[in-house]
């Protein structure tokens, strides 16, 4: 009983830092491609809706490639910590 708690425990414990980690992918992807379309030469410096949604996008593929990441580091460890 102790010991199936202690399991849920750190499956739980795992599961927020794999969707905190998820949020800060996320937020720094968006934060970074807007970046990079407010000041990158050559470009117009303006932040139109296309913009904002190839930030979102870029977001969401960081976020998914965190977690992806991260689900797969945790398959190859060990069970037996």
């Amino acid at each position: 009983m102790v010991e199936q708690q202690q399991r849920k425990a750190l499956g739980q414990e795992w599961e927020n830092r794999r969707r905190r980690a998820g949020i800060i992918a996320f937020v720094a992807g968006l934060i970074i491609t807007l970046a990079f379309f407010a000041f990158f030469p050559g470009l117009p410096h303006v932040i139109d809706w296309g913009a904002i949604l190839v930030a979102l996008g870029a977001g969401g593929l960081a976020r998914w490639a965190c977690q992806s990441r991260m689900t797969k580091s945790a398959s190859k460890e060990p069970d037996d910590r």
